[in-house]
């Protein structure tokens, strides 16, 4: 299908997403309504193969997409960022009905790597596959965090391998199968709509053909696919976070006003220096993802580097945008309606959520030093 995907995300932000984001995050309901635009639009299919009837987009293009949707609303864009994630290894090993569910707006889907045993340590699943002997596999596990969950059409899922060597085996389970469970409902700090909750497995019967690529080659799988696709993704929800809470300042102090000078805010001096040293981080930031989006494409040497360095850097930055947002603008970032607080929350997951910032700075030191990753 023919797409503009920079045309098509400001459509369904502008007329879809924005006007519910703020409802979103009071109420902690899911995006419905935005996933649904996005499925309209084509967006959900901006990854899948044009052989299925998606767009064929690529991984600059979701970036583009992902940017855009954290300016509004950070809960459809961790919704949207987790789902091309899951996209990017089904396109390479999964079934085509799925496929070209996907690429027709209709399948939403998710990771669900993350465990209750193991917590951030993705690459480790203590959850088990066990073949039954006639074609069936029952999965048994206690995922920790996952987006979506209960919400997306279907689960990307990790466990250890079946009989094979090697840490995981890779799943693609649909989520009304018997025996999965949504524990709880999220009630967070920030990203009050993605709907991340724990999902348990109890003896959850699956065909052997749900398997993504080969028995114990999960992890292989997931660092050359799902995981350059979620870093990058999750740098440029960082940076739409940036931008949004940026524009928000510029708007601020131009608009007020110091009745006893009768000068505006952005004519202080310190607001000034304070304002540019922000927006430099942002500025900074974006040069970072485009050099990473240039590395993969055109397979850089140092490509696997820059995908391990991009979430960290986005993520501490948004955080010290934030932070610098809040100060900036003063008392009133406080109260909802200056459009600061909620981004402000939203931008302190990323330095947390799997790899972590620290986990993400081993990783790029061990590359660095010639060490193994794992």
């Amino acid at each position: 299908m023919s797409l503009d995907p920079a045309s098509a995300v400001n459509t369904v932000t502008e007329e879809t997403v924005a006007p519910q984001a703020q409802s979103v995050d009071s109420t902690g309901q899911f995006p419905r309504a935005g996933v649904e635009a996005l499925g309209r639009s084509g967006l959900l299919g901006l990854l899948s193969s044009p052989d299925v009837g998606g767009a064929g987009g690529s991984l600059a293009d979701a970036a583009g997409v992902i940017e855009r949707l954290a300016t509004a609303c950070g809960s459809t864009a961790m919704v949207t960022l987790m789902h091309y994630a899951a996209v990017a290894l089904i396109e390479a090993h999964g079934d085509e009905d799925t496929r070209r569910a996907i690429a027709g707006g209709r399948h939403l889907s998710t990771l669900a790597f993350s465990e209750t045993g193991s917590r951030s340590h993705f690459w480790a699943p203590l959850s088990t596959a066990t073949s039954n002997g006639n074609g069936r596999v029952r999965l048994d596990a206690e995922k920790s965090w996952v987006t979506s969950a209960g919400e997306a059409d279907s689960y990307v899922w990790s466990s250890r391998p079946v009989a094979a060597d090697g840490p995981m085996t890779l799943w693609l389970v649909p989520s009304d199968t018997a025996g999965l469970t949504v524990r709880g409902r999220f009630d967070g700090l920030g990203l009050r709509g993605n709907a991340s909750n724990p999902v348990s497995a109890e003896s959850v019967d699956v065909p052997a053909s749900a398997r993504l690529g080969d028995d114990g080659a999960g992890l292989d799988l997931a660092l050359a696919t799902a995981l350059p696709t979620f870093l990058v993704l999750n740098a440029a929800f960082s940076l739409g976070l940036m931008q949004g809470m940026i524009d928000t300042a510029a708007a601020h102090l131009t608009r007020t006003r110091l009745a006893h000078l009768d000068q505006t805010l952005a004519e202080q001096p310190a607001q000034r220096v304070e304002f540019a040293r922000l927006s430099t981080r942002v500025d900074e930031t974006r040069a970072f993802v485009a050099d990473t989006l240039a590395a993969l494409g055109s397979g850089r040497d140092d490509a696997t580097l820059r995908v391990l360095q991009v979430k960290a850097v986005a993520a501490e930055a948004a955080s010290d945008v934030a932070d610098g947002v809040m100060r900036l603008c003063g008392g009133s970032a406080f109260r909802k309606e200056n459009g600061v607080e909620r981004p402000f929350r939203d931008a302190l997951a990323a330095r947390v959520m799997a790899p972590t910032t620290e986990a993400l700075r081993d990783f790029v030191g061990r590359a660095r030093l010639g060490q193994p990753l794992f």
